[in-house]
């Protein structure tokens, strides 16, 4: 796990050591065990080292092949290098070091680029190839490990984070409207842009391709999710056999490491799973959670806490556990921090996560998470149930469409937005782009209501699961702290896939013959439904009854009450006070309207509050 730049000038100008020097810093955070450069002339990579397997000088970055061919750069951790070590042995290829970044370089020397198909891990990585003076960059399957690009035509600059980046002298800041449109409908951009104009993000599974002769930017994709043809030959118990199986088999994998690895305990099925299988195999596994200071909290918010059902679990499996509990006041000194390491803003409060893995860094490097296992599982039924009975692809997407625009709607952006910005963009263009999500599969199909549920995981998984990988890597590599996803591995996701949609909702059937239309709660749907049924029965002999009985609960912070109360203030005077910034972009009274709303007519607008305070501060941290 590490951070990586780059810098390839086409026009054949020397690369400035001091520039990438400047960029590698920049991302310093990701990598605090050590450095390295690699210069070609019109060519540098930079590297920032978090040293997880050998950590010894022989695992340092760059790489460079034993013919000298090839260099690399590399961000993640590939689960399975021992066994392409092997085969990599086998054709005469000699090792070092103990590490998997040596395979990595070994395996693209002896197959090209196209060995990132053989790799079931998580990783970002930049390959120049000396002989033919190219450049490829590449990403995992799921996009767990960001890169982000941008291109002017003469050069191609490239690292883990953006902010590295915004160091290349060359690069002016502006805001990508479109981007912006797209946070403030869906909370997520859907495209592979950012909210930096120019620079771009490499989408999941794919690789870039540019040489100085072409000074062309190539794209292959070479993987893509398919839920479109479930196994109809399986049985129920296949599915539960296999998954177990197959679960337990990622978990153990994932735990291959030179340093200390620990896990989240959230106390739900999904982080309980994966300490249950982690803790048989070290001895007082670290598990960690956080939780909230409920005191002043009315409502359902007033369930947020999980660290009960945690410790619980915690003593079932014998686990060294921590804890942290996160106030109200936490949201203020942490936001500026959490901002600068997002950059590029996506989902909801995610500052809780920042408190965790700050907790987890002082006592592993490595910890396992949960998440993927909703994704893939079926764990969103209220979510499923608003396109169930949808007639034909376009009732499909104008339905899923109205649920998506979580903060503001398209017939509400003339008064969200500022008079110069509603100018200059197209408020309907974010529909477009979520139609698109679904168009690039063409095997979708639209004609039944399992049809639609494929279509909703598919989407979800490209989408929503892509925002939470993006929030759990920066706010995690801020602290030094590799996150691994048990649930998104190759073998397991390959299998899932295949899951008929029965299996996943348990009650299938029964729900065709409600009326979703009176489904519009997520607690009344889960009355009528046992979303990632076939999961909960293959950890049935994993977990306590009690926990997999449990209603699902996600990690947020009860900021709906805590807007109303101690931190009204704050966001008050952040949002509307003298200093504001973002009213360039945002209509102050529909901000002023947004928060009498939440705070005197008991609207719940904290998904819109956090995300307009969260821009407040971007335009603070990037623009001024």
């Amino acid at each position: 796990m590490c951070g990586i730049t780059g810098i390839y000038n086409l026009d054949g100008k020397k690369v400035a050591e001091k520039v990438l020097t400047e960029m590698t810093k920049a991302i310093a955070h990701r990598g605090p065990d050590g450095e390295g450069f690699f210069f070609d002339n019109s060519v540098g990579l930079g590297h920032r080292r978090l040293a997880i397997l050998d950590t010894s000088s022989k695992g340092a970055q760059p790489m460079i092949s034993h013919n000298k061919r090839w260099i690399i750069v590399f961000n993640g951790c590939i689960y399975n290098y021992l066994e392409l070590k092997r085969k990599l042995q086998k054709k005469g290829h000699k090792f070092i070091s103990t590490c998997d970044t040596e395979v990595l370089v070994e395996g693209i020397d002896e197959n090209g680029i196209d060995f990132l198909k053989e790799l079931n891990g998580m990783f970002a990585l930049a390959a120049w190839d000396k002989k033919t003076r190219t450049l490829y960059l590449g990403r995992d399957r799921f996009g767990v490990k960001p890169l982000y690009y941008w291109f002017n035509g003469r050069s191609i600059v490239f690292a883990s984070e953006i902010k590295a980046i915004l160091k290349h002298p060359s690069y002016k800041i502006s805001v990508n409207l479109e981007a912006l449109n797209q946070y403030f409908t869906f909370q997520n951009v859907f495209g592979f842009y950012t909210l930096f104009s120019g620079i771009n993000m490499l989408p999941p599974a794919n690789t870039l391709k540019i040489t100085a002769q072409t000074r062309n930017i190539e794209h292959n994709a070479w993987w893509d999710y398919d839920f479109s043809s479930p196994d109809s030959s399986m049985t129920f118990e296949d599915a539960r056999r296999e998954t177990k199986r197959l679960f337990i088999q990622a978990v153990k994998r994932q735990m291959i490491a030179d340093v200390p690895v620990g896990s989240y305990l959230s106390g739900g099925m999904d982080s309980g799973s994966i300490t249950a299988v982690a803790s048989q195999h070290v001895e007082r596994l670290s598990t960690f959670t956080a939780g909230f200071e409920l005191s002043r909290v009315t409502g359902i918010e007033a369930t947020f806490d999980e660290r009960r059902d945690a410790e619980l679990l915690a003593n079932h499996f014998k686990t060294e556990h921590y804890e942290q509990v996160i106030n109200a006041g936490d949201l203020g000194w942490s936001l500026p921090r959490v901002v600068w390491h997002l950059e590029d803003l996506r989902l909801g409060m995610s500052y809780p996560n920042y408190y965790i893995s700050r907790l987890a860094s002082k006592f592993v490097k490595v910890c396992l998470q949960g998440t993927g296992g909703d994704e893939l599982f079926g764990g969103y039924p209220w979510r499923y149930y608003r396109i169930f009975k949808s007639l034909g692809q376009q009732e499909f997407f104008d339905n899923y469409y109205n649920y998506w625009q979580r903060l503001v709607s398209d017939d509400d952006k003339s008064e969200l937005f500022s008079k110069n910005i509603l100018d200059k963009i197209d408020t309907s263009s974010p529909k477009e782009v979520f139609k698109r999500v679904f168009t690039f599969n063409n095997k979708l199909r639209y004609a039944t209501p399992e049809d639609h549920i494929q279509n909703s995981l598919y989407f979800e998984i490209k989408t929503f699961l892509s925002g939470l990988l993006i929030v759990g890597d920066k706010l995690s590599m801020a602290n030094g702290l590799e996150e691994r996803f048990p649930f998104l591995d190759n073998d397991l996701v390959n299998f899932a896939q295949k899951i008929p949609i029965k299996y996943k909702l348990g009650n299938l059937e029964k729900m065709k013959q409600i009326d979703e239309n009176r489904l519009v709660d997520k607690k009344e749907i889960q009355k009528h439904d046992d979303g990632k049924n076939v999961l909960r029965r293959a950890m049935k002999d994993i977990l306590p009854s009690s926990i997999l009985k449990r209603n699902k609960q996600g990690f947020s912070s009860p900021d709906e009450s805590w807007y109303r109360g101690e931190n009204a203030k704050y966001v008050k005077d952040l949002l509307l006070g003298s200093k504001n910034i973002s009213s360039e972009y945002i209509n102050p009274l529909y901000t002023k309207k947004i928060i009498l709303e939440h705070t005197e007519k008991n609207i719940n607008h904290r998904l819109l509050l956090w995300s307009l305070i969260s821009y407040e501060w971007w335009c603070k941290i990037f623009i001024k």
